[in-house]
């Protein structure tokens, strides 16, 4: 994952006291209430909400355009887990629904493989 999907997250997730773990694929698990191991706590968040399940609450999801060709955000049942989608992974003529679908199966991607690419711990040290 590039240094270029965090800063457009970085960009994106409204609140500077809000901590957030991506995954490889472009899913991101914002930790509303952080444990000592934001990573471990994330991890098990995208294991029990991750896995996309057509016909189910967990294949649901909605699409935001980020405008500027910076790409989209694939929203899903859980309100703290998205999945960022990039301008160059959404082919030719994208519409919602197809990136929209792509962003689902990232997440069913990042909750079979569990691998962390980057942790933004934004605890106030005490």
């Amino acid at each position: 994952m590039s240094e270029g999907v965090v800063l457009t997250l970085r960009a994106v997730i409204a609140g500077d006291e809000k901590s957030w773990v991506l995954f490889q694929h472009g899913t991101c698990v914002i930790v509303m209430e952080p444990d000592p191991d934001l990573e471990s706590q994330a991890v098990e968040l995208l294991k029990v909400w991750g896995p996309a399940q057509p016909g189910a609450s967990a294949g649901d999801f909605s699409t935001i355009d980020l405008g500027d060709d910076a790409g989209w955000v694939v929203t899903s049942h859980h309100k703290d887990i998205f999945t960022y989608v990039a301008p160059d992974e959404a082919g030719a003529d994208p519409t919602e629904l197809s990136v929209g679908m792509y962003g689902r199966f990232k997440r069913g991607e990042d909750a079979a493989s569990l691998t962390v690419v980057h942790v933004e711990d934004k605890r106030l040290a005490l």
